[in-house]
């Protein structure tokens, strides 16, 4: 799936274990999801495995975010679909610092979310992003999203539970990012 002129979106190969290697050395990113906070092949391998699991039962859709010119994987972004019989699906993300500050996040973002809105349906997509990250909380308003409200205590991140804000986007919320969100 095309995220621009630049990236695109693909499932995991067992090629990206230097991306999960970089992503695995972040001091954040292991704290937030399931990247192994020590890397080994193993764990690199059985990361990947994961997301082929979730794909395959219906969980969500993993996606590495892969620089076009190159093919190198700098991030990734999934759309989560545990709460789908509610009506609604959450969106993660995450971007190693190699490449961060290129708009690629931007442009996932919009692209899962168009994806998610127009072509599956979705009634409602949800973002719950830590109140200081301030530039993916302004990537998610970028591309429509609303904040919703903190709610206190919300994950656990590492060995505390912190809070976080809850980002939404209705599919009937209208333009979004001077688009229509959804094909009329």
């Amino acid at each position: 799936m095309s995220a621009g002129p630049d990236f695109v979106l693909r499932p995991w190969e067992m090629s990206d274990l230097p991306l999960v290697r970089e992503a695995s050395q972040d001091p954040y990113i292991p704290l937030i999801t399931t990247i192994p906070a020590r890397y080994s092949d193993a764990a690199a391998e059985a990361f990947v495995r994961r997301q082929w699991e979730r794909a395959a039962t219906g969980a969500g859709y993993p996606f590495a975010i892969v620089r076009s010119r190159d093919r190198r994987p700098v991030g990734s972004i999934g759309l989560w679909l545990r709460e789908l019989p509610e009506g609604r699906a959450s969106i993660g993300y995450w971007m190693v610092a190699s490449g961060r500050g290129q708009g690629v996040t931007r442009a996932a973002l919009r692209t899962v979310t168009s994806w998610a809105l127009r072509d599956l349906g979705i009634p409602r997509l949800q973002l719950f992003i830590e109140p200081w990250n301030t530039a993916s909380a302004r990537i998610a308003v970028d591309v429509g999203y609303r904040r919703e409200g903190l709610l206190r205590g919300w994950q656990r991140v590492g060995d505390e539970r912190r809070d976080m804000a809850v980002y939404g986007l209705l599919n009937t919320d209208g333009p979004a990012d001077g688009r229509a969100v959804t094909a009329d």
